[in-house]
């Protein structure tokens, strides 16, 4: 009750500085009236956010790096013009090669022997689509939006799930079918994993302080990891 009596106050003064046009982003006062609408959990989620968005770019980099032919299959000019539409928020995590497939069935096509198509994109993609659901499909939350602390777990555990296939998925002929961590040689390269536990930590800390906030409990659901499936993150 309190959050709607909140917004009802101020909600005209949010919708007299975006109407008018005036310092929509707040830079020139330092100040974005946007903020009076949200609370502590909504600016620590969207912090969030930014930071597992960072890591999933710089993955999808390394990924191009170590299996250039993937973006060469998308027919993108260059490994920068393939970021830059992965990460197109007009897109929203959909793309058409995949066949209107988001989420967990998109990271499925990434292993699956008979998809053509750009694997790194399927599997970033997927990656992404799925932790956008688990934040209600928002990038910028308020008052009223409410976060799901099960969604947040369990989009960790597909997160770990996901980074295991990357790592062990093969064709049947035993190759991998996306290169990424180098483990052979004197100095093993596992700059992947950090990228992986960075999103999972953000994940599992952020499922911790909703759940806490509102009182909430997560069922705990853990599977062993190689023959795991990916868990829902919408209810």
């Amino acid at each position: 009750m309190a959050r709607w009596f909140i917004l009802l106050i101020f909600l005209p003064l949010l919708a007299g500085c975006g109407s008018a046009g005036t310092n929509p982003d707040g830079s020139a006062s330092g100040f974005d009236p946007k903020q009076i609408a949200k609370g502590d959990i909504d600016r620590v989620a969207e912090a969030h956010q930014r930071e597992m968005l960072g890591s999933l770019k710089v993955l999808a980099e390394k990924l191009y790096r170590r299996n250039p032919r993937e973006w060469k299959k998308g027919g993108q000019p260059s490994m920068e013009a393939a970021v830059a539409r992965l990460f197109d928020p007009g897109r929203n995590w959909t793309f058409e090669e995949l066949d209107g497939k988001r989420g967990t069935d998109a990271i499925h096509l990434a292993f699956r022997d008979d998809f053509a198509g750009d694997r790194v994109l399927a599997f970033v993609a997927g990656l992404g689509g799925m932790m956008h659901t688990a934040f209600n499909d928002k990038t910028e939350l308020f008052l009223l939006d409410d976060l799901d602390p099960q969604a947040l777990f369990n989009a960790a555990r597909n997160v770990e799930i996901a980074a295991w296939k990357l790592s062990n998925a093969t064709t049947p002929d035993g190759a991998l079918y996306l290169v990424s961590n180098e483990t052979a040689g004197p100095v093993k390269n596992l700059s992947f994993e950090r990228e992986f536990g960075k999103m999972i930590g953000d994940l599992d800390l952020l499922s911790k302080i909703v759940a806490d906030k509102s009182n909430r409990v997560v069922a705990k659901v853990f599977q062993s990891i190689a023959g795991a499936i990916f868990l829902p993150v919408r209810f």
